[in-house]
């Protein structure tokens, strides 16, 4: 007989979700986690990110409002506000572990690795289970050139005590812009290099542009088509060199080139999983080619989007599986955010090569209702609407961005018709109110 009937290696949101269900249905269940329990989004990404952008939110959206009644916006103390940051962000593994005991869920600390199909080996010690979750998620991936040991991550960049005066972000996907917009409100110098001639490829060109634009006029300086060849210490800080002869000194250096599925060392090969760059192989029921072992969250190898919220769909679907169904796994439309950018469904560009089956409207919705949207004049929202109407992609650029691609979200979705909205009775004032009230006359008529 097993020691339990499952286990889980990582306690992120691909686990926790599936192993608190598990649980409280009284199946016997263990987590193995190696370094800080509920993950790196919990404890080392989103929710300190969020956290620490709050701040910087908010003295954007008072520059809107410049020469038309707010003269002055409140200055950003760094130190102070990553001292809350850790009073906030350091007590939640704590809590999620009281949480887990509480349920009964055995939390066992060190690395796990596979010695069969149903053992896990941690610190010497074996552990058996009927069924195996490898919920082990991504690490940063590291440059190898020259000096790469120099340079620093996410995870340190969101535990930096005091921001540097001169930054260098190699990378511009979603977390050096998001890093750059920070730093550069606090007074830093802010370059950003990156080998591609364009940030974020999947978002809507338009709509990065202007991001772009945003930035640059903050003072962030872009280095597009830059590779970068080598990390050297300077007399006074750390100096960045390209391939093309580009340099560039900073007192610290963040690279966000991607991140790597961790794989390695779990025992993946020994027990014959299958997995490539991107992962672990699974099938429609997150299985790996060893039926009793699943995969969860952003070690699978696969093309949709590696988000926190996808990773808790998928753990939630385990658990189901778990215990009882046998359905295939039926991923909804999955909205993508970086911080006044947002997506969902069928993307802008996509759909203006497919105007057989797809349309766009365009809804500057900041210039049309400046008054409801805090004068932000440039906020752009771009619908996609299929042959009958019924909306099936949108692109958001705006402070209300993340928010707005929720609802857009569900309407997707839910397949809504112009009637069955016009039925609700929606809060006003809202920033969601004037976008409904655009958006319903557009919509399918049943």
């Amino acid at each position: 007989m097993a020691d339990y009937d499952t286990i889980f290696i990582g306690s992120g949101h691909a686990t926790w979700h599936a192993a608190v269900t598990l649980a409280r249905a009284q199946q016997k269940v263990a987590i193995i986690e190696e370094d800080t329990i509920a993950g790196t989004c919990t404890n080392f990404g989103c929710d300190a990110k969020i956290l620490l952008d709050g701040p910087f939110e908010l003295t954007e959206q008072l520059k809107q409002y410049q020469g038309i009644g707010v003269n002055t916006t409140p200055s950003i103390d760094w130190s102070q506000l990553m001292a809350y940051k850790q009073q906030v962000i350091q007590p939640l593994s704590v809590q999620m572990t009281a949480v887990f005991k509480q349920l009964g869920i055995k939390i066992i600390t060190g690395h796990g690795e596979l010695t069969d199909t149903h053992t896990v080996q941690v610190a010497g010690s074996t552990y058996t289970a009927d069924t195996i979750v490898v919920g082990t998620g991504q690490h940063p991936a590291k440059l190898a050139i020259p000096g790469a040991d120099l340079m620093h991550d996410s995870r340190d960049f969101l535990d930096l005590p005091t921001m540097p005066k001169r930054l260098t972000l190699i990378g511009a996907g979603i977390i050096s812009l998001e890093f750059a917009n920070m730093a550069v409100l606090l007074g830093s110098e802010v370059h950003i290099i990156e080998f591609a001639d364009r940030a974020l490829p999947a978002f809507y060109s338009e709509h990065v542009e202007k991001m772009i634009a945003h930035l640059q006029a903050a003072g962030v300086h872009f280095h597009f088509g830059e590779a970068l060849s080598q990390v050297t210490k300077s007399a006074t800080g750390l100096l960045a060199t390209t391939k093309n002869g580009l340099t560039i000194e900073s007192d610290d250096i963040i690279t966000a080139t991607g991140r790597i599925p961790n794989i390695e060392h779990l025992g993946l090969t020994k027990v014959g999983i299958k997995t490539d760059r991107h992962g672990i192989i699974v099938d429609d029921h997150l299985q790996t080619n060893i039926p009793n072992i699943y995969a969860s969250g952003d070690v699978i190898s696969k093309t949709l989007p590696k988000l926190t919220p996808t990773a808790t769909f998928e753990s939630n679907y385990i658990a189901g599986q778990l215990l009882g169904s046998t359905a295939a796994i039926d991923y909804p439309v999955i909205p993508s955010v970086v911080f006044t950018l947002a997506q969902v469904g069928i993307p802008v560009e996509a759909a203006k090569l497919d105007t057989e089956h797809f349309h766009v409207q365009a809804l500057p919705y900041g210039k049309l209702l400046a008054f409801q949207y805090q004068n932000e004049v440039d906020a752009d929202l771009q619908l996609i609407f299929d042959q009958e109407n019924y909306l099936v992609g949108a692109s958001i650029y705006g402070n209300g961005a993340p928010d707005l691609i929720n609802l857009l979200t569900m309407i997707i979705t839910d397949h809504v018709s112009a009637n069955t909205l016009s039925q609700k009775i929606f809060a006003f004032p809202s920033a969601s109110a004037g976008i409904i009230d655009m958006l319903t006359p557009l919509l399918h008529h049943d």
